[in-house]
């Protein structure tokens, strides 16, 4: 079975940066298409970026083209989210998800495995 964790979420001012991580077990991270998905309160979950299998293609949400990366690191079976010029609205819970089943990469829906959350406060 497939478990995420994430980490590195925090509280920083507007125009700062932050590293998320997803560390896997279980499962080779690698060989499943993954991605990274926010939601703040009030609001639904949204798909913010996401990398297909073996550190394929990278897709991203209009809001963040830009200033996040994608990535992973296949040694440590772990996934990143680089978030650079962070602004307020990118305030959320930031979640990562695992074994997309296809559709629309950016839809919860379409994933099978969810770590817990990281929280992200960006202050004005």
């Amino acid at each position: 079975q497939l478990q995420l964790v994430e980490s590195g979420g925090a509280s920083v001012q507007a125009g700062g940066s932050l590293r998320l991580s997803c560390a896997a077990s279980g499962y080779t991270l690698s060989s499943v298409f993954m991605a990274w998905f926010r939601q703040a309160p009030g609001k639904e979950r949204e798909g913010v970026a996401g990398i297909a299998s073996a550190g394929g293609r990278t897709y991203y949400a209009d809001s963040v083209k830009g200033r996040f990366t994608i990535s992973q690191d296949n040694a440590k079976n772990t996934a990143y989210l680089q978030m650079n010029i962070l602004k307020p609205e990118d305030t959320a819970m930031y979640y990562c998800a695992a074994n997309f089943r296809g559709g629309e990469w950016y839809q919860p829906r379409n994933y099978n495995y969810w770590g817990l959350g990281t929280q992200v406060t960006v202050s004005s």
